[in-house]
């Protein structure tokens, strides 16, 4: 899976804390049949051997649907199952040794959480950037308030400035339902944990929000 090209439009982010205990494998699957067109994986919980397990299950859904995964936080576990790349935050390995232990060829993420930190972090290795927490939500314990989408807006409108030409996502508490003014702000598209993985219809839910993304980007273009 190359650098450049990714859609990142509708971007699930599978955790098993908020897929109703069932399986990673199954849920992957379905999410990407659905229409979730990039998949991170993210366990925040569990030890290596039972995270390598499951990133081993998940990157062989992925590989046949040939949607990029990318790992939450630990690059050791990337590297280990040869995933399209990771994901990382501000208490994470910085960028830059990310893409020297995993090569110029994968996908590295960054997670913005202001303009101050779009302004001073090192983020010229980073190929795509999630910013947020744009609604609150209960997938993450922030004591920072969710800066809405015209936060959002103003922190996409410096990493452009800052990073030009390399897109922006849009994290935390959004759904098929709030996601229209995510888009109308300028993300190229929006990271989704519970409205996908903790719906009944897994399929039907990621469908849901790949249709509501596409009417918004048709409506902000």
């Amino acid at each position: 899976m190359s650098r450049t090209g990714f859609d990142l439009s509708v971007y699930g982010v599978l955790d098993p804390a908020r897929t109703r205990g069932r399986d990673l494998g199954e849920m992957a699957d379905a999410a990407l049949k659905g229409g979730v067109t990039f998949l991170q994986l993210r366990i925040k919980s569990e030890n290596t051997r039972t995270l390598l397990a499951a990133a081993f299950k998940v990157v062989e859904v992925t590989r046949a649907h040939n949607v990029p995964l990318v790992i939450n936080d630990r690059v050791d576990i990337a590297h280990a199952v040869k995933a399209d790349g990771v994901h990382i935050g501000d208490e994470d390995m910085p960028p830059d040794h990310a893409r020297a232990l995993l090569g110029e060829e994968a996908i590295i993420g960054q997670t913005i959480h202001s303009v101050h930190e779009a302004e001073t972090y090192p983020i010229a290795e980073a190929d795509y950037f999630g910013v947020g927490a744009v609604y609150a939500t209960a997938s993450k314990n922030r004591d920072v308030p969710p800066i809405g989408p015209d936060g959002f807006g103003e922190i996409r409108h410096t990493l452009q400035r800052v990073a030009p030409g390399k897109p922006v996502v849009g994290i935390a508490g959004i759904t098929s339902e709030n996601c229209a003014p995510v888009m109308a702000a300028g993300a190229d598209g929006v990271a989704v944990i519970s409205d996908i993985f903790m719906a009944d219809d897994v399929e039907a839910a990621a469908r849901r929000l790949a249709a509501a993304v596409r009417g918004a980007g048709e409506a902000a273009a």
